[in-house]
């Protein structure tokens, strides 16, 4: 089966990542890697005060993992996620494969080197000629009000 490159943000319980952050992350990276995923980075992402209460918790700790999985076990990791009692809220979000390594280093906190993008890597096909464009531009008639 096909394997995604996926992230993961997870809104933790201050009080109790606080006490045992160990535990905490360890909830979630024991799910992930009971269903095969292979996390590429965990760290932390920050603490903050919620716009709104969340199982009656005002703070939350936001936690960022990136992982490899096959797309089939998202819905049992999903479900699995949703039992744990530290965790308020998460969500994933299927990432691009051109893209995980820069994510990834980021994520590492190391420098990401940005290089252009080119056409034949966004799959375009068609040639764009911008000086046709503009002469047509040119040659039709403005009209002022």
């Amino acid at each position: 089966m096909a394997q995604n490159f996926y992230e993961g943000l997870y809104i933790l319980d201050s009080n109790k990542f606080a006490r045992d952050p160990d535990g905490v992350v360890r909830q979630i990276t024991d799910v992930l890697t009971e269903y095969g995923a292979e996390i590429l980075v965990s760290r932390i992402w920050e603490e903050r005060r919620l716009a709104y209460p969340i199982k009656k918790q005002r703070r939350g700790t936001y936690w960022l993992i990136y992982f490899k999985c096959e797309s089939t076990k998202m819905e049992e990791i999903r479900r699995r996620l949703q039992l744990a009692p530290d965790i308020l809220r998460f969500m994933h979000i299927k990432i691009d494969p051109r893209i995980i390594d820069v994510l990834v280093e980021h994520a590492r906190g190391g420098q990401v080197a940005v290089r252009t993008v080119s056409e034949a890597d966004l799959g375009v096909d068609e040639e764009i000629d911008d000086e046709a464009d503009v002469e047509e531009m040119e040659d039709a008639d403005v009209v002022d009000e």
